[in-house]
């Protein structure tokens, strides 16, 4: 891992307030260190963090994935209701699922247009509309 990499992690992890431990750390820093934004799942996350040499155990990798979510640095992305991806980009903005790899990424918040939207029952109001697309070959 190299200090570019961790600093940026360091950095990303203060913005939230959140305490730079060495699984934190090392985690922020695969998803944030060069500075791109990242889809992952925790299984993903915890084969690169493998890869890194960083020692983490796949229960650290879900428990810090939920921190960093309910930190505001990342927002969680369910596809069909059983498999969760954790972005890094947490504007809204809709996502493409290709159903032949199982990745997701972005799609292009400007061309989406909702135009309408049902009525929340009593007493409730919309929080948020998660759009994900998916895709297969034709």
């Amino acid at each position: 891992m190299t200090p570019q990499r961790l600093q940026h992690g360091a950095e990303w992890l203060a913005q939230a307030g959140l305490r730079p431990t060495r699984q934190r750390l090392s985690l922020a820093a695969l998803l944030v260190g060069d500075g791109q934004n990242r889809h992952v799942t925790a299984e993903s996350l915890f084969a690169a963090a493998d890869g890194a040499g960083e020692k983490v155990s796949l229960a650290t990798v879900y428990n810090t994935l939920r921190t960093f979510c309910d930190a505001g640095l990342m927002q969680e992305v369910t596809v069909d209701g059983t498999k969760s991806y954790f972005d890094t980009r947490v504007d809204d903005h809709p996502h493409f699922y290709w159903e032949d790899s199982g990745t997701l990424t972005d799609a292009a918040a400007d061309q989406l247009r909702i135009s309408d939207l049902p009525d929340p029952p009593e007493g409730m109001e919309i929080a948020k509309v998660d759009v994900v697309i998916r895709l297969r070959r034709s």
